[in-house]
């Protein structure tokens, strides 16, 4: 296993009224402590919870407007 010092830091893109974009691969821990994993080099997390795929963003967001 490398050290985790050595390396290179993810980068975490946060957008507005978008999901939050997290280069992989990455693992996921969701609030009933399951654990999702994706090995694509971008994920694209859901913020809004509008996801069919939740916690992966499917764009949801972009087919409905907030109430």
């Amino acid at each position: 296993m490398p050290n985790a010092r050595s390396e290179k830091p993810r980068r975490v893109t946060v957008r507005t009224d978008g999901p939050v974009l997290v280069e992989g691969p990455v693992e996921v821990v969701l609030e009933d402590g399951t654990v999702v994993s994706s090995d694509r080099f971008c994920v694209a997390l859901c913020t809004c919870r509008r996801s069919l795929r939740f916690p992966w963003c499917d764009t949801s967001h972009r087919r409905r407007t907030r109430g």
